[in-house]
């Protein structure tokens, strides 16, 4: 357990002649109990809303912990701050950006309030700072949008004492998730080039370290591999337009004839690096190469020429984390949202391959 989780007020310490034994509290019957410190708060007030199958499942964790809770952690923890924390780790790309947006959109329809706390990093130091930042706040339940897997297994180790929310794709379990699915996107926008003819389709892939590039990349090689197409590894990128001229020049930089037909760009900003960089060595999209993005940013409507792409829907997907949210506050049993698939927008940078 980390040292700012040690430090919670609600963490009662108490001291035998052998050694320290840690006094069981609200959250450790809430963790044994499967449901959220709200809800044992509440059986222990002897409140209502609390289903009878529920009720049952929080009394036997209090009697197996013998936990005995003290009036002043009562009175805290049945406070109401109708206050929802944020965290977000990485950069300001579109995806993420789109994400925290979209969730506050949710949360004030709500009446929520949000606090939040961003970072480049996702170290564990970092990430525990965060996370003891938002309970001094008394928030009711954190919401991490993370863009890199570590901030995941960070995360894991923290003993939160609020449910926990995961904006995340790769579907791990012992999570609260929500996601867009990022596997079956990639896999139709392969279906759509393969779908025109194309059959030498390479790809342009986020960070390595990115749950979505990560799921991308599975969703491209699993659609080649179930058509029989052959699958040449990625090239990574850093979701920017550089990165997307970088890959370009290399490929096109050889002089000859290329060995593709179709380019599947992890995101629209690589997309535009890309194709900026095979008019510059020649190479007209679509007539000689076909490319297809990922996310429908604002501005790839107005590319040339417009760009194919994958649409998400970050609307929905904040909608859908304050609903999981909410489910986990009411302690209702709640399956989980299963993730929206990006919605494919045919423009005019793909087309069938020249004979």
């Amino acid at each position: 357990m980390g040292a700012s989780v040690r430090s919670h007020r609600l963490q009662e310490v108490r001291v035998t002649d052998d050694d320290k034994a840690r006094v069981a509290t609200i959250f450790d019957v809430a963790r044994l109990a499967g449901v959220s410190h709200q809800t044992v708060s509440r059986v222990l007030n002897d409140l209502p809303n609390v289903r009878p199958a529920t009720r049952q499942r929080v009394e036997k964790a209090i009697a197996a912990l013998n936990y005995r809770p003290s009036p002043a952690a009562r009175a805290l923890v049945t406070r109401r701050s109708r206050t929802i924390g944020l965290i977000t780790t990485g950069g300001p790309d579109y995806g993420p950006s789109s994400a925290v947006l979209n969730f506050n959109e949710a949360a004030r329809s709500a009446r929520y309030a949000v606090s939040m706390a961003s970072m480049l990093k996702s170290d564990p130091e970092s990430l525990h700072s965060a996370v003891e930042l938002l309970l001094r706040q008394n928030v009711e339940a954190i919401v991490l949008i993370a863009a890199h897997r570590g901030a995941l297994d960070a995360v894991q180790g923290i003993e939160l004492g609020v449910p926990l929310i995961n904006v995340e794709s790769s579907g791990r379990s012992g999570f609260h998730s929500v996601a867009i699915d990022q596997y079956h996107g990639a896999r139709a926008a392969v279906a759509h080039l393969a779908g025109l003819g194309h059959t030498r389709i390479r790809h342009l892939a986020g960070p390595a370290d990115s749950v979505d590039a990560t799921e991308r990349v599975r969703g491209w090689r699993d659609e080649l591999v179930a058509r029989g197409l052959a699958v040449v590894e990625p090239m990574v990128g850093d979701w920017s337009p550089a990165s997307g001229f970088g890959f370009g020049s290399v490929l096109a930089e050889h002089g000859g004839p290329l060995d593709f037909t179709a380019v599947f760009a992890g995101n629209d900003q690589m997309a535009l690096g890309l194709v900026h960089a095979l008019a510059d060595h020649g190479f007209a999209v679509p007539d000689d190469v076909s490319v297809i993005g990922f996310d429908d940013i604002p501005e790839s409507a107005y590319f040339a020429p417009p760009l194919t792409t994958m649409r998400q829907d970050f609307d929905g997907l904040g909608r859908d984390i304050m609903l999981t949210l909410l489910a986990v506050l009411a302690d209702e049993d709640a399956p989980g949202v299963p993730p929206t698939v990006p919605e494919l927008v045919v423009r005019a940078s793909t087309a069938p391959p020249r004979p």
